[in-house]
């Protein structure tokens, strides 16, 4: 997957014109190359993002040159949602990488539609090594597997492709299904008398109180 850019000079907080432009402002770093500052447009990259994610090897062109890289960091503003800044971290093909890798629920739990229990998720993404070209975009989560209250989905279970080495515990819990907490509140019926008997007795220290 190709994502074309182009080399900026505008720096610092003159970069709010690029993006009134349809530009987002980036950096380009890794392999001990010297940071390239970079322009990409926001739609293309909204597309590239979507598809290839944060854990997929996409190759920004620049020019005539062609660089492999991962997309390593994206800053959102959190009133408009809008990508302010972009990093992209340059990878050698040849060497393994360690990332966040996203993962993907599937199915339904039969221990929540049957049982009535609640689903909990512990993790929603996880590390992984691999070469750059073997990153899966996710790791797919079974929740089907999940048919009595209290089972759990460990990192043990999940399936990876050959050449994917999964570095967290494999003990670990990814997800299980717990009982569900019914509160109640046992509230005591108020009759008509009990109301009535109240309010004259209120009356009565009103006016005592007078």
């Amino acid at each position: 997957m190709e994502l074309k850019a182009e080399k900026r000079e505008i720096l610092g907080s003159k970069v709010h014109a690029l993006r009134t432009q349809g530009l987002i402002p980036a950096e380009l770093y890794g392999h001990g190359k010297e940071n390239e500052h970079l322009t990409v447009n926001a739609k293309e990259f909204a597309k590239v993002l979507k598809e290839a994610g944060e854990s997929t090897v996409i190759t920004l062109v620049v020019g005539k040159e062609k660089t492999p890289a991962l997309i390593h960091d994206v800053n959102i503003d959190p009133i408009s949602d809008a990508i302010m800044h972009i990093d992209f971290y340059m990878v050698n093909m040849n060497e393994e990488i360690e990332t966040e890798v996203a993962l993907e629920f599937i199915g339904e739990a039969p221990a929540v539609k049957a049982e009535g229990g609640v689903l909990v998720k512990s993790m929603h993404e996880i590390e992984v090594r691999a070469l750059p070209a073997n990153l899966p975009h996710s790791i797919e989560v079974d929740l089907s597997k999940l048919a009595n209250i209290h089972d759990s989905i460990h990192v043990k279970d999940l399936i990876v492709k050959a050449g994917v080495k999964l570095l967290a515990d494999e003990d670990a819990v990814i997800a299980t299904v717990v009982e569900q907490a019914i509160e109640e509140e046992v509230v005591a019926p108020i009759s008509v008398a009990d109301v009535k008997v109240e309010g004259e007795e209120k009356k009565k220290t009103e006016e005592s109180d007078k």
